[in-house]
């Protein structure tokens, strides 16, 4: 019994880590597609509408990903 509850911790969090990594690259590859000028106080119109479709882009991605691991269970 403790072995298999032992497995389902690890199990779960090795997902967690595959999720925070994922955020992780994902957040870096939009932040450097869509904040092209100097830093600034502000976002421009342009960089906060990249960003909104690169979150949005994001979240269908792990929606799908989150639906597959479910079917391999």
């Amino acid at each position: 019994a403790f072995q298999k509850e032992m497995e389902q911790f690890l199990l779960r969090e090795q997902t967690k880590a595959r999720m925070q990594a994922s955020i992780h690259q994902h957040t870096s590859m939009c932040w450097d597609k869509c904040i092209t000028g100097a830093p600034s106080a502000r976002l421009s119109r342009s960089e906060e509408n990249c960003l909104a479709n690169c979150v949005e882009r994001f979240l269908d991605t792990s929606l799908f990903m989150v639906k597959k691991l479910e079917e391999q269970r």
